[in-house]
């Protein structure tokens, strides 16, 4: 009998990785890899490794393999801001920045955005009505979240195009790099990217304004403030997965909505259900697929030891379909779903996304109304997918009005 290896490398598998996750859940659901990391699969298991709290600093790994791979072809550099974002730090530096971006990131700040989002969101469908159709990640799915954080950060008029690409090569940082070209072009667009945050930071400081920005570069808590390192890291951060996530939640959640008629149909009889639709949404095809953990002690779970400076995967596109916790429907797309909001797509524990509520907010706005004012909307030809292990989402999506 051949053993079932975690394989986000075989093919076919960034266009559906969910039937590989079904077959790890059965044969392998906490898996010793013999590359040198753990995968965790089941939703009982995700929800304890990430509730935890290991560590997100590959500085307490132990010898490791593939970790020495992607470093050598980096040029035994780093990158994401040299570990001085939140998403890389522990308590207690993650507690500090994760408190001072938060003040500024509140509930009431995210709910103050809907009508600028809504009318954003309505001139991009005005586009779509016009042309009967077209790229729904093109017109809707990238511009929208893109430019919510644009605007919520004040940044000045800046070359978009260029952002946008400097954005999309820094986030194959989240995915396994072990090309050294790939690793390199990741590396420079990182280093550009750090520096024309520090020049708007710079020129920020000189042109306050009611911005989140202008906001971070002030954030205060108990005396503590953001170096300019840390700052930049920060906004980075922010900037990446303010859009890109968000770009997988709408294109995502629309094809599946289009691949299941019956529930396109039920949410356009019923738009009070639009905010647990996308709460299925997410966990029917969860924007990120994986997150990362370091032991720093020998971990209990399920019956294995996980020894101590070990990389753990926690699988979490694997935990939002475990027929174990959703039932036996878990594959199937449930708009009614009762216990949607329990997915894992947004992380838990002490990294738990501080965006999720605006995503969840982007996300109700473009799919309620597209839904809404386009009763003939339809698929114009095959989705393709962006061929990404970790943020998997479609890349293309013709549609019809």
């Amino acid at each position: 009998m051949t053993e079932t290896y975690y394989n986000p490398f075989a093919p076919g598998f960034t266009d559906d990785p969910y039937p590989h996750y079904a077959e790890l859940r059965d044969a392998a659901p906490i898996q010793d890899h013999p590359l040198g990391f753990w995968v965790v699969s089941r939703h009982a298991d995700v929800t304890a490794v990430l509730r935890a709290g290991l560590s997100v600093e590959t500085r307490h790994l132990g010898p490791n393999p593939v970790l020495m791979r992607i470093r050598e072809a980096a040029g035994n550099r780093s990158w994401r801001g040299d570990g001085l974002s939140m998403l890389d730090r522990d308590a207690p530096d993650h507690t500090r920045l994760r408190g001072l971006v938060a003040k500024v990131f509140t509930p009431r700040a995210i709910a103050a955005l809907e009508p600028e989002i809504v009318a954003l969101v309505d001139t991009a469908l005005d586009g779509l009505a016009n042309a009967g159709g077209g790229d729904l990640v093109e017109v809707l799915a990238f511009p929208l979240p893109f430019a919510v954080i644009n605007n919520m950060l004040g940044m000045p008029p800046t070359d978009a195009g260029r952002v946008r690409e400097l954005t999309g090569t820094v986030v194959r940082s989240l995915e396994p790099v072990a090309d050294p070209q790939v690793a390199a072009e990741v590396m420079a667009a990182d280093i550009e990217l750090g520096e024309l945050v520090a020049d708007v930071i710079a020129w920020k400081r000189a042109h306050p304004a009611d911005d989140l920005l202008t906001a971070l570069i002030r954030a205060e808590n108990e005396g503590e403030v953001l170096s300019d390192e840390e700052l930049v890291a920060q906004v980075v951060l922010l900037y990446v997965a303010g859009h890109e996530t968000t770009v997988n939640l709408i294109s995502n959640g629309v094809v599946a909505l289009l691949r299941n008629p019956d529930q396109l149909a039920a949410l356009r009889a019923d738009q009070d259900l639009v905010p647990n639709a996308v709460e299925e949404l997410l966990r029917y095809d969860s924007p990120v697929q994986s997150s990362r953990r370091v032991t720093t002690a020998e971990f209990e779970l399920g019956g294995h030891t996980i020894p101590a400076g070990t990389f753990v995967i926690a699988n979490l596109g694997s935990a939002n379909t475990d027929e174990r916790f959703w039932g036996p429907d878990a594959a199937e797309l449930r708009l009614d779903r009762s216990n949607a909001r329990a997915h894992v797509s947004f992380g838990a524990g002490p990294h738990h996304c501080l965006g999720a509520a605006l995503a969840r907010l982007e996300g109700r706005v473009a799919i309620g109304r597209l839904v809404d004012r386009f009763p003939d909307l339809a698929l114009a030809g095959p989705v393709r997918w962006n061929g990404r292990i970790n943020l998997r989402g479609a890349a293309e999506v013709p549609i019809t009005t």
